[in-house]
């Protein structure tokens, strides 16, 4: 089934019931998908300190009450423990499961964090002709720890988490240029080029999601990701943590138009 032309609603109705459990990329176009951080009360603090420190792997466009599910800036309604496809549960830095919802997890300590994801630039980057490459070839998009270091902020402090599209050098400029409209959702690439440079051994292995094929005269091109978190939590080791799983988005009521600076 075709997403794309899906309004947000109608797709997270669909997640809340179990009928859709895999990557959004592609879905919902024209709206802004976000990444999940969930942390008790105790250390929110320390991480809101931490997205203010590192804006573009961690761009915040809503934070709960505690207790709360409903991320009432972004998605009036909307219940967290259900209209994500796929979370992570994470305890001392260890990933102990992965859920289609957060039944028997969600606690009334608890703040949910929803930080800007890059699925949200692929719709205006498709509109301005470029190929993305992990919607062609129906994949996840392929994300990589890097060796940059994010800025330390209270117990957190971990590397930068980056997704990568290859383009030629051609169209890697245009990305440049849509993507830095809008800095909400992670805006203009880190790093183009040579992987090693920024400590990914070898490209065709990801960390997370699932490779994607590079031809002849393209170059490979690196844009923060708000998977980020995840890496800082197999550093820092909180007790306990929820996340997305990588690629599988929550789908705001936000128009992407609404995140972009021109």
């Amino acid at each position: 089934m075709d997403y794309s032309a899906m309004k947000p609603q109608a797709v997270r109705q669909l997640i809340r019931e179990g009928k859709i459990d895999y990557f959004t990329s592609g879905m919902c176009k024209g709206y802004a998908q976000a990444n999940l951080v969930i942390l008790p009360k105790e250390l929110a603090f320390d991480f809101l300190l931490f997205t203010t420190r590192n804006p573009k792997p961690c761009p915040v466009l809503d934070v709960t009450e505690v207790g709360s599910p409903e991320p009432k800036a972004v998605t009036p309604g909307a219940d967290l423990r259900y209209d994500i496809p796929k979370y992570r549960i994470y305890k001392k830095g260890q990933l102990a499961a992965e859920v289609t919802n957060l039944d028997g997890y969600w606690r009334d300590d608890l703040v949910a964090f929803l930080l800007g994801c890059s699925f949200s630039f692929e719709g205006p980057m498709l509109d301005a002709g470029l190929d993305v490459r992990h919607i062609t070839e129906d994949h996840n998009v392929p994300m990589y720890i890097t060796n940059i270091p994010c800025t330390p902020a209270g117990v957190f402090h971990g590397p930068m988490v980056v997704s990568m599209r290859t383009m030629t050098p051609k169209a890697a400029i245009r990305a440049i240029q849509v993507t830095s409209r809008m800095p909400n959702v992670h805006g203009a690439p880190i790093h183009f080029g040579d992987p090693a440079a920024i400590g990914i051994k070898d490209i065709a292995k990801p960390d997370f999601g699932d490779p994607s094929t590079i031809y002849e005269g393209e170059v490979p091109v690196f844009w923060p990701c708000g998977v980020t978190p995840q890496a800082v939590a197999m550093a820092v080791k909180p007790d306990f943590m929820i996340t997305h799983a990588p690629g599988h988005m929550f789908i705001t009521d936000v128009l992407n138009a609404d995140l972009s600076i021109l």
